[in-house]
Protein backbone atom coordinates (compact mmCIF):
# COMPACT_ATOMS: atom_id res chain seq x y z
CA UNK A 1 0.00 0.00 0.00
CA UNK A 2 1.65 3.22 -1.15
CA UNK A 3 0.98 6.91 -1.27
CA UNK A 4 -0.24 6.58 -4.87
CA UNK A 5 -3.71 5.83 -3.53
CA UNK A 6 -4.16 9.57 -3.12
CA UNK A 7 -3.74 10.34 -6.81
CA UNK A 8 -7.26 9.52 -8.14
CA UNK A 9 -8.83 11.94 -5.67
CA UNK A 10 -6.24 14.60 -6.44
CA UNK A 11 -6.97 14.31 -10.14
CA UNK A 12 -10.78 14.24 -9.81
CA UNK A 13 -12.24 17.58 -10.80
CA UNK A 14 -9.03 19.42 -9.87
CA UNK A 15 -9.37 18.52 -6.16
CA UNK A 16 -6.62 18.15 -3.61
CA UNK A 17 -6.56 15.10 -1.39
CA UNK A 18 -8.68 15.14 1.71
CA UNK A 19 -6.86 16.67 4.72
CA UNK A 20 -5.01 14.63 7.33
CA UNK A 21 -7.69 15.00 9.97
CA UNK A 22 -7.72 11.38 11.06
CA UNK A 23 -4.31 11.33 12.73
CA UNK A 24 -3.48 14.94 13.64
CA UNK A 25 -3.54 13.89 17.27
CA UNK A 26 -1.08 11.11 16.53
CA UNK A 27 1.37 13.47 14.85
CA UNK A 28 1.06 16.05 17.65
CA UNK A 29 1.68 13.50 20.37
CA UNK A 30 4.66 12.10 18.55
CA UNK A 31 6.11 15.61 18.13
CA UNK A 32 5.53 16.35 21.83
CA UNK A 33 7.33 13.16 22.79
CA UNK A 34 10.33 14.12 20.68
CA UNK A 35 10.35 17.68 22.11
CA UNK A 36 10.27 16.43 25.67
CA UNK A 37 13.12 14.06 24.91
CA UNK A 38 15.22 16.94 23.63
CA UNK A 39 14.34 19.06 26.68
CA UNK A 40 15.45 16.38 29.09
CA UNK A 41 18.84 16.29 27.45
CA UNK A 42 19.41 19.99 28.10
CA UNK A 43 17.94 21.25 24.84
CA UNK A 44 20.31 19.13 22.73
CA UNK A 45 19.05 16.10 20.82
CA UNK A 46 21.60 13.40 21.55
CA UNK A 47 23.41 11.58 18.82
CA UNK A 48 21.12 9.33 16.78
CA UNK A 49 17.94 11.02 18.12
CA UNK A 50 19.08 14.26 16.54
CA UNK A 51 19.62 12.33 13.30
CA UNK A 52 16.12 10.85 13.60
CA UNK A 53 14.50 14.25 13.99
CA UNK A 54 16.48 15.71 11.13
CA UNK A 55 15.54 12.80 8.86
CA UNK A 56 11.85 13.26 9.68
CA UNK A 57 11.96 16.64 7.94
CA UNK A 58 13.52 15.32 4.73
CA UNK A 59 11.48 14.72 1.53
CA UNK A 60 10.78 11.04 0.85
CA UNK A 61 13.54 10.56 -1.80
CA UNK A 62 16.18 12.17 0.44
CA UNK A 63 14.87 10.22 3.42
CA UNK A 64 15.32 6.95 1.53
CA UNK A 65 18.87 7.91 0.70
CA UNK A 66 19.67 9.03 4.26
CA UNK A 67 18.20 6.04 6.13
CA UNK A 68 21.02 3.57 5.49
CA UNK A 69 23.55 6.00 6.88
CA UNK A 70 21.37 6.69 9.91
CA UNK A 71 20.84 3.03 10.63
CA UNK A 72 24.52 2.42 10.25
CA UNK A 73 25.01 4.73 13.25
CA UNK A 74 26.07 7.89 11.40
CA UNK A 75 28.32 10.40 13.06
CA UNK A 76 31.75 9.94 14.63
CA UNK A 77 31.96 7.84 17.77
CA UNK A 78 34.82 6.75 19.92
CA UNK A 79 34.66 3.02 20.54
CA UNK A 80 36.41 1.12 23.25
CA UNK A 81 37.52 -2.43 23.11
CA UNK A 82 36.77 -5.18 25.55
CA UNK A 83 33.53 -6.03 27.24
CA UNK A 84 32.43 -2.39 27.52
CA UNK A 85 32.95 -1.89 23.79
CA UNK A 86 30.82 -4.92 22.99
CA UNK A 87 28.01 -3.70 25.25
CA UNK A 88 28.12 -0.28 23.57
CA UNK A 89 28.07 -1.89 20.08
CA UNK A 90 25.10 -4.13 21.03
CA UNK A 91 23.20 -1.14 22.40
CA UNK A 92 23.91 0.86 19.25
CA UNK A 93 22.73 -2.04 17.08
CA UNK A 94 19.54 -2.27 19.13
CA UNK A 95 19.07 1.47 18.71
CA UNK A 96 19.51 1.25 14.93
CA UNK A 97 17.08 -1.68 14.70
CA UNK A 98 14.51 0.21 16.75
CA UNK A 99 14.94 3.27 14.52
CA UNK A 100 14.36 1.15 11.42
CA UNK A 101 11.22 -0.36 12.97
CA UNK A 102 10.02 3.10 13.96
CA UNK A 103 10.31 4.46 10.44
CA UNK A 104 8.73 1.38 8.88
CA UNK A 105 5.76 1.76 11.21
CA UNK A 106 5.51 5.50 10.58
CA UNK A 107 5.64 5.05 6.79
CA UNK A 108 3.02 2.29 6.87
CA UNK A 109 0.75 4.47 9.02
CA UNK A 110 1.08 7.39 6.61
CA UNK A 111 0.26 5.19 3.62
CA UNK A 112 -2.69 3.65 5.40
CA UNK A 113 -3.98 7.08 6.38
CA UNK A 114 -4.19 7.94 2.67
CA UNK A 115 -6.21 4.76 2.08
CA UNK A 116 -8.59 5.63 4.92
CA UNK A 117 -9.06 9.13 3.53
CA UNK A 118 -9.79 7.66 0.09
CA UNK A 119 -12.47 5.42 1.60
CA UNK A 120 -14.10 8.14 3.72
CA UNK A 121 -14.20 10.52 0.74
CA UNK A 122 -16.47 8.05 -1.08
CA UNK A 123 -18.08 5.70 1.41
CA UNK A 124 -20.23 6.57 4.43
CA UNK A 125 -21.44 3.01 5.09
CA UNK A 126 -21.23 1.37 8.54
CA UNK A 127 -18.25 -0.69 7.33
CA UNK A 128 -16.39 2.48 6.33
CA UNK A 129 -17.15 4.16 9.67
CA UNK A 130 -15.92 1.08 11.52
CA UNK A 131 -12.70 1.14 9.50
CA UNK A 132 -12.11 4.75 10.59
CA UNK A 133 -12.72 3.86 14.24
CA UNK A 134 -10.38 0.87 14.03
CA UNK A 135 -7.71 3.03 12.40
CA UNK A 136 -8.05 5.60 15.19
CA UNK A 137 -7.63 2.83 17.76
CA UNK A 138 -4.52 1.61 15.96
CA UNK A 139 -3.23 5.18 15.91
CA UNK A 140 -3.48 5.39 19.67
CA UNK A 141 -1.49 2.16 20.05
CA UNK A 142 1.08 3.48 17.58
CA UNK A 143 1.38 6.65 19.69
CA UNK A 144 2.00 4.56 22.79
CA UNK A 145 4.77 2.40 21.31
CA UNK A 146 6.31 5.42 19.55
CA UNK A 147 6.40 7.32 22.81
CA UNK A 148 8.12 4.39 24.53
CA UNK A 149 10.64 4.21 21.69
CA UNK A 150 11.45 7.94 21.82
CA UNK A 151 11.70 7.80 25.62
CA UNK A 152 14.14 4.89 25.41
CA UNK A 153 16.28 6.70 22.83
CA UNK A 154 16.21 9.91 24.86
CA UNK A 155 17.14 8.14 28.09
CA UNK A 156 20.51 6.83 26.89
CA UNK A 157 23.34 8.75 25.23
CA UNK A 158 25.36 5.97 23.68
CA UNK A 159 28.04 8.45 22.49
CA UNK A 160 29.18 9.32 26.02
CA UNK A 161 32.85 8.57 26.66
CA UNK A 162 32.11 7.35 30.17
CA UNK A 163 29.23 5.03 29.20
CA UNK A 164 29.20 2.18 31.68
CA UNK A 165 28.66 -1.40 30.44
CA UNK A 166 25.63 -1.84 32.73
CA UNK A 167 24.02 1.30 31.33
CA UNK A 168 24.73 0.12 27.80
CA UNK A 169 23.18 -3.29 28.57
CA UNK A 170 20.09 -1.64 30.04
CA UNK A 171 19.83 0.63 26.97
CA UNK A 172 20.06 -2.42 24.69
CA UNK A 173 17.27 -4.17 26.63
CA UNK A 174 14.96 -1.15 26.56
CA UNK A 175 15.61 -0.40 22.89
CA UNK A 176 15.08 -4.03 21.93
CA UNK A 177 11.76 -4.06 23.81
CA UNK A 178 10.76 -0.80 22.07
CA UNK A 179 11.66 -2.33 18.71
CA UNK A 180 9.61 -5.46 19.46
CA UNK A 181 6.62 -3.29 20.34
CA UNK A 182 7.01 -1.32 17.11
CA UNK A 183 7.24 -4.53 15.04
CA UNK A 184 4.18 -6.01 16.78
CA UNK A 185 2.02 -2.95 16.10
CA UNK A 186 3.36 -2.83 12.54
CA UNK A 187 2.04 -6.37 12.11
CA UNK A 188 -1.37 -5.28 13.40
CA UNK A 189 -1.32 -2.37 10.97
CA UNK A 190 -0.45 -4.66 8.05
CA UNK A 191 -3.29 -7.05 8.90
CA UNK A 192 -5.71 -4.14 9.15
CA UNK A 193 -4.50 -2.80 5.77
CA UNK A 194 -5.13 -6.19 4.12
CA UNK A 195 -8.67 -6.21 5.50
CA UNK A 196 -9.36 -2.84 3.86
CA UNK A 197 -8.97 -4.34 0.38
CA UNK A 198 -12.68 -4.53 -0.60
CA UNK A 199 -13.52 -1.09 0.79
CA UNK A 200 -10.47 0.49 -0.82
CA UNK A 201 -11.15 -1.16 -4.18
CA UNK A 202 -14.72 0.11 -4.19
CA UNK A 203 -13.58 3.61 -3.25
CA UNK A 204 -10.89 3.71 -5.93
CA UNK A 205 -13.44 2.54 -8.52
CA UNK A 206 -15.69 5.44 -7.55
CA UNK A 207 -12.80 7.88 -7.76
CA UNK A 208 -11.83 6.52 -11.17
CA UNK A 209 -15.36 7.31 -12.37
CA UNK A 210 -15.26 10.87 -11.08
CA UNK A 211 -13.10 12.70 -13.63
CA UNK A 212 -14.75 11.10 -16.71
CA UNK A 213 -18.22 11.83 -15.29
CA UNK A 214 -17.40 15.49 -14.72
CA UNK A 215 -15.90 15.77 -18.19
CA UNK A 216 -18.99 14.20 -19.79
CA UNK A 217 -21.17 16.72 -17.98
CA UNK A 218 -19.05 19.61 -19.25
CA UNK A 219 -19.14 18.30 -22.81
CA UNK A 220 -22.92 17.85 -22.62
CA UNK A 221 -23.30 21.48 -21.49
CA UNK A 222 -21.08 22.62 -24.34
CA UNK A 223 -23.14 20.59 -26.83
CA UNK A 224 -26.38 22.08 -25.51
CA UNK A 225 -24.97 25.59 -25.76
CA UNK A 226 -23.86 25.04 -29.35
CA UNK A 227 -27.24 23.55 -30.32
CA UNK A 228 -29.02 26.53 -28.78
CA UNK A 229 -26.80 28.95 -30.73
CA UNK A 230 -27.64 27.12 -33.96
CA UNK A 231 -31.38 27.34 -33.26
CA UNK A 232 -31.18 31.05 -32.55
CA UNK A 233 -29.29 31.56 -35.78
CA UNK A 234 -32.40 30.24 -37.61
CA UNK A 235 -34.59 33.01 -36.10
CA UNK A 236 -36.05 30.79 -33.37
CA UNK A 237 -35.73 32.35 -29.92
CA UNK A 238 -36.00 29.16 -27.85
CA UNK A 239 -36.38 31.16 -24.64
CA UNK A 240 -37.54 28.17 -22.61
CA UNK A 241 -34.48 26.15 -23.66
CA UNK A 242 -32.21 29.07 -22.80
CA UNK A 243 -33.81 29.28 -19.34
CA UNK A 244 -33.31 25.54 -18.78
CA UNK A 245 -29.66 25.82 -19.81
CA UNK A 246 -29.09 28.85 -17.58
CA UNK A 247 -30.49 26.92 -14.62
CA UNK A 248 -27.59 24.46 -14.99
CA UNK A 249 -24.93 27.15 -14.51
CA UNK A 250 -24.87 26.87 -10.67
CA UNK A 251 -24.50 23.10 -11.01
CA UNK A 252 -21.49 23.59 -13.29
CA UNK A 253 -19.96 25.91 -10.68
CA UNK A 254 -20.33 23.20 -8.03
CA UNK A 255 -18.79 20.65 -10.36
CA UNK A 256 -15.80 22.93 -10.85
CA UNK A 257 -15.45 23.32 -7.07
CA UNK A 258 -14.86 19.59 -7.03
CA UNK A 259 -15.31 16.54 -4.87
CA UNK A 260 -12.98 17.88 -2.17
CA UNK A 261 -15.68 20.36 -1.24
CA UNK A 262 -18.88 18.53 -2.08
CA UNK A 263 -17.94 14.86 -1.70
CA UNK A 264 -17.39 12.18 -4.32
CA UNK A 265 -20.86 10.64 -4.29
CA UNK A 266 -22.63 13.99 -4.47
CA UNK A 267 -20.32 15.12 -7.28
CA UNK A 268 -20.92 11.92 -9.25
CA UNK A 269 -24.69 12.32 -8.87
CA UNK A 270 -24.49 16.00 -9.84
CA UNK A 271 -22.40 15.18 -12.92
CA UNK A 272 -24.90 12.54 -14.07
CA UNK A 273 -27.83 14.90 -13.49
CA UNK A 274 -26.17 17.79 -15.34
CA UNK A 275 -25.31 15.50 -18.26
CA UNK A 276 -28.91 14.22 -18.56
CA UNK A 277 -30.43 17.70 -18.33
CA UNK A 278 -27.96 19.20 -20.79
CA UNK A 279 -28.51 16.38 -23.27
CA UNK A 280 -32.27 16.89 -22.98
CA UNK A 281 -31.81 20.60 -23.79
CA UNK A 282 -29.61 19.74 -26.75
CA UNK A 283 -32.10 17.16 -28.07
CA UNK A 284 -35.00 19.61 -27.76
CA UNK A 285 -32.94 22.29 -29.51
CA UNK A 286 -32.14 19.88 -32.35
CA UNK A 287 -35.84 19.03 -32.72
CA UNK A 288 -37.08 22.61 -32.50
CA UNK A 289 -36.95 23.50 -36.23
CA UNK A 290 -38.85 20.31 -37.09
CA UNK A 291 -41.31 21.01 -34.27
CA UNK A 292 -42.00 24.49 -35.60
CA UNK A 293 -42.56 23.09 -39.10
CA UNK A 294 -44.91 20.42 -37.71
CA UNK A 295 -46.97 23.03 -35.86
CA UNK A 296 -47.26 25.08 -39.06
CA UNK A 297 -48.43 22.00 -40.96
CA UNK A 298 -51.01 21.09 -38.31
CA UNK A 299 -52.38 24.61 -38.28
CA UNK A 300 -53.02 24.49 -42.03
CA UNK A 301 -54.48 20.96 -41.87
CA UNK A 302 -56.87 21.67 -38.99
CA UNK A 303 -58.08 24.93 -40.54
CA UNK A 304 -58.95 23.02 -43.71
CA UNK A 305 -60.70 20.31 -41.72
CA UNK A 306 -62.72 22.84 -39.74
CA UNK A 307 -63.95 24.41 -42.97
CA UNK A 308 -64.93 20.99 -44.35
CA UNK A 309 -66.82 20.07 -41.16
CA UNK A 310 -68.71 23.36 -41.29
CA UNK A 311 -70.03 22.28 -44.70
CA UNK A 312 -70.80 18.73 -43.54
CA UNK A 313 -72.56 19.91 -40.40
CA UNK A 314 -74.99 21.82 -42.59
CA UNK A 315 -76.08 18.49 -44.13
CA UNK A 316 -77.20 17.01 -40.80
CA UNK A 317 -80.50 18.87 -40.73
CA UNK A 318 -81.78 17.35 -44.01
CA UNK A 319 -80.81 13.89 -42.74
CA UNK A 320 -82.76 14.45 -39.53
CA UNK A 321 -85.73 15.71 -41.53
CA UNK A 322 -85.84 12.43 -43.51
CA UNK A 323 -85.46 10.36 -40.34
CA UNK A 324 -88.36 12.19 -38.73
CA UNK A 325 -90.50 11.71 -41.81
CA UNK A 326 -89.90 8.00 -42.37
CA UNK A 327 -89.11 6.43 -38.97
CA UNK A 328 -90.48 6.41 -35.43
CA UNK A 329 -89.22 8.97 -32.89
CA UNK A 330 -87.08 6.37 -31.09
CA UNK A 331 -84.94 6.10 -34.24
CA UNK A 332 -83.80 9.74 -34.29
CA UNK A 333 -84.52 11.52 -31.00
CA UNK A 334 -80.94 11.08 -29.72
CA UNK A 335 -79.65 12.82 -32.88
CA UNK A 336 -81.64 16.02 -32.43
CA UNK A 337 -78.81 18.02 -30.73
CA UNK A 338 -76.22 17.09 -33.39
CA UNK A 339 -76.54 20.18 -35.66
CA UNK A 340 -76.21 22.64 -32.78
CA UNK A 341 -73.38 20.67 -31.14
CA UNK A 342 -71.51 20.39 -34.43
CA UNK A 343 -71.69 24.12 -35.08
CA UNK A 344 -70.58 24.90 -31.51
CA UNK A 345 -67.66 22.48 -31.68
CA UNK A 346 -66.45 23.95 -34.96
CA UNK A 347 -66.60 27.49 -33.52
CA UNK A 348 -64.59 26.42 -30.46
CA UNK A 349 -62.05 24.61 -32.65
CA UNK A 350 -61.57 27.71 -34.80
CA UNK A 351 -60.99 29.81 -31.68
CA UNK A 352 -58.38 27.34 -30.43
CA UNK A 353 -56.68 27.49 -33.80
CA UNK A 354 -56.44 31.27 -33.51
CA UNK A 355 -54.87 30.90 -30.05
CA UNK A 356 -52.45 28.30 -31.43
CA UNK A 357 -51.47 30.72 -34.21
CA UNK A 358 -50.70 33.46 -31.68
CA UNK A 359 -48.67 31.05 -29.56
CA UNK A 360 -46.74 29.95 -32.67
CA UNK A 361 -45.98 33.53 -33.62
CA UNK A 362 -44.72 34.18 -30.08
CA UNK A 363 -42.77 30.90 -30.20
CA UNK A 364 -44.59 29.48 -27.20
CA UNK A 365 -44.31 25.97 -28.54
CA UNK A 366 -45.92 24.10 -25.65
CA UNK A 367 -48.96 26.40 -25.68
CA UNK A 368 -49.31 26.10 -29.44
CA UNK A 369 -49.19 22.29 -29.24
CA UNK A 370 -51.78 22.25 -26.44
CA UNK A 371 -54.23 24.46 -28.38
CA UNK A 372 -53.82 22.33 -31.48
CA UNK A 373 -54.59 19.17 -29.50
CA UNK A 374 -57.77 20.73 -28.13
CA UNK A 375 -58.89 21.87 -31.58
CA UNK A 376 -58.28 18.41 -32.99
CA UNK A 377 -60.35 16.76 -30.22
CA UNK A 378 -63.27 19.14 -30.91
CA UNK A 379 -63.15 18.43 -34.64
CA UNK A 380 -62.97 14.67 -34.03
CA UNK A 381 -66.11 14.84 -31.88
CA UNK A 382 -67.88 16.91 -34.55
CA UNK A 383 -66.86 14.49 -37.30
CA UNK A 384 -68.18 11.54 -35.29
CA UNK A 385 -71.52 13.21 -34.54
CA UNK A 386 -72.07 14.32 -38.13
CA UNK A 387 -71.16 10.85 -39.43
CA UNK A 388 -73.51 9.24 -36.91
CA UNK A 389 -76.57 10.91 -38.43
CA UNK A 390 -75.74 9.75 -41.97
CA UNK A 391 -74.83 6.23 -40.78
CA UNK A 392 -78.11 5.97 -38.87
CA UNK A 393 -80.15 6.83 -41.92
CA UNK A 394 -78.26 4.30 -44.07
CA UNK A 395 -78.65 1.46 -41.58
CA UNK A 396 -82.34 2.14 -41.03
CA UNK A 397 -82.93 2.23 -44.79
CA UNK A 398 -81.18 -1.16 -45.19
CA UNK A 399 -83.08 -2.92 -42.40
CA UNK A 400 -86.42 -1.43 -43.42
CA UNK A 401 -85.85 -2.70 -46.95
CA UNK A 402 -84.69 -6.22 -45.93
CA UNK A 403 -84.56 -7.14 -42.22
CA UNK A 404 -83.81 -10.82 -43.04
CA UNK A 405 -80.14 -10.12 -43.72
CA UNK A 406 -79.69 -8.78 -40.15
CA UNK A 407 -81.76 -11.64 -38.73
CA UNK A 408 -79.81 -14.37 -40.53
CA UNK A 409 -76.48 -12.81 -39.60
CA UNK A 410 -77.45 -12.83 -35.91
CA UNK A 411 -78.84 -16.39 -35.98
CA UNK A 412 -75.66 -17.68 -37.62
CA UNK A 413 -73.61 -16.15 -34.78
CA UNK A 414 -75.81 -17.88 -32.16
CA UNK A 415 -75.66 -21.27 -33.94
CA UNK A 416 -71.88 -21.05 -34.22
CA UNK A 417 -71.64 -20.46 -30.45
CA UNK A 418 -74.05 -23.35 -29.77
CA UNK A 419 -71.99 -25.79 -31.86
CA UNK A 420 -68.85 -24.84 -29.98
CA UNK A 421 -70.65 -25.29 -26.63
CA UNK A 422 -71.72 -28.82 -27.63
CA UNK A 423 -68.36 -29.90 -29.09
CA UNK A 424 -67.20 -33.04 -27.27
CA UNK A 425 -70.20 -33.00 -24.90
CA UNK A 426 -73.58 -34.71 -24.69
CA UNK A 427 -75.12 -31.79 -22.82
CA UNK A 428 -73.89 -28.21 -22.80
CA UNK A 429 -72.45 -26.55 -19.73
CA UNK A 430 -75.25 -24.49 -18.09
CA UNK A 431 -72.88 -21.55 -17.81
CA UNK A 432 -72.77 -21.45 -21.62
CA UNK A 433 -76.23 -22.77 -22.51
CA UNK A 434 -78.20 -20.28 -20.41
CA UNK A 435 -76.88 -17.04 -21.97
CA UNK A 436 -77.21 -18.54 -25.47
CA UNK A 437 -80.83 -19.56 -24.81
CA UNK A 438 -81.54 -16.06 -23.52
CA UNK A 439 -79.94 -14.63 -26.67
CA UNK A 440 -82.25 -16.75 -28.88
CA UNK A 441 -85.31 -15.53 -26.99
CA UNK A 442 -84.14 -11.93 -27.20
CA UNK A 443 -83.69 -12.20 -30.97
CA UNK A 444 -87.18 -13.65 -31.39
CA UNK A 445 -88.69 -10.75 -29.46
CA UNK A 446 -86.80 -8.25 -31.61
CA UNK A 447 -88.04 -9.98 -34.80
CA UNK A 448 -91.61 -9.98 -33.51
CA UNK A 449 -91.40 -6.23 -32.97
CA UNK A 450 -91.00 -5.75 -36.71
CA UNK A 451 -94.62 -6.81 -37.21
CA UNK A 452 -95.93 -3.74 -35.41
CA UNK A 453 -97.66 -0.92 -37.33
CA UNK A 454 -94.71 1.46 -36.83
CA UNK A 455 -91.73 -0.81 -36.11
CA UNK A 456 -88.81 0.58 -34.15
CA UNK A 457 -86.03 -0.41 -36.52
CA UNK A 458 -83.37 1.24 -34.37
CA UNK A 459 -84.42 -0.84 -31.36
CA UNK A 460 -84.28 -3.93 -33.58
CA UNK A 461 -80.72 -3.10 -34.67
CA UNK A 462 -79.50 -2.44 -31.14
CA UNK A 463 -81.03 -5.73 -29.97
CA UNK A 464 -79.37 -7.78 -32.70
CA UNK A 465 -76.03 -6.16 -31.89
CA UNK A 466 -76.49 -7.03 -28.23
CA UNK A 467 -77.31 -10.65 -29.09
CA UNK A 468 -74.19 -10.98 -31.24
CA UNK A 469 -72.03 -9.54 -28.41
CA UNK A 470 -73.47 -12.14 -25.99
CA UNK A 471 -72.69 -15.01 -28.37
CA UNK A 472 -69.15 -13.71 -28.93
CA UNK A 473 -68.55 -13.50 -25.17
CA UNK A 474 -69.65 -17.13 -24.67
CA UNK A 475 -67.35 -18.29 -27.46
CA UNK A 476 -64.42 -16.43 -25.90
CA UNK A 477 -65.10 -17.99 -22.49
CA UNK A 478 -65.28 -21.52 -23.93
CA UNK A 479 -62.01 -21.12 -25.78
CA UNK A 480 -60.23 -19.71 -22.73
CA UNK A 481 -61.42 -22.60 -20.53
CA UNK A 482 -60.40 -25.25 -23.05
CA UNK A 483 -57.06 -23.54 -23.66
CA UNK A 484 -56.35 -23.56 -19.93
CA UNK A 485 -57.33 -27.23 -19.67
CA UNK A 486 -54.99 -28.18 -22.50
Amino acid sequence: MTATHARPLARAGGDSAVGDTTTKGTTARRSNSRSSAAARSGGRAPGTLRDVLALALLPVPLLAAALPAAFAGGGTRRWFGGRGGNQRADAQAAKDAAAAAFYELDTAQRDLRISIETITAVDSSPDARKAVDDFDALGRRIDEVSHRYITAVDAHDLDRDDLEPAVAARARTELTAAKDDLVRVKGELDRFARGLGPLLGKAETQLARLAPAVERARQALLGASNALDAVRASALRADDLAARLAALAPELTRLNEGAGRHGVQETLQRADRVMRDAEAVRADADRLPARAAEIDHRLVSLRTRAQALTTRAASVEPVLSELRRRFSAACWQDLQPVPEQAAGNVRQAEEKLKEATRARDEQRWADATSRLSTARALLNATDEAVSMAGDRLNRLNDVAKDPQQEIQRTRFTIRDAQRLAMAGRNTPDPRHARPLDDAVARLERAVAGLDEHHPDYWHFLTETEAVRRTAARVVSEIREERGAGA
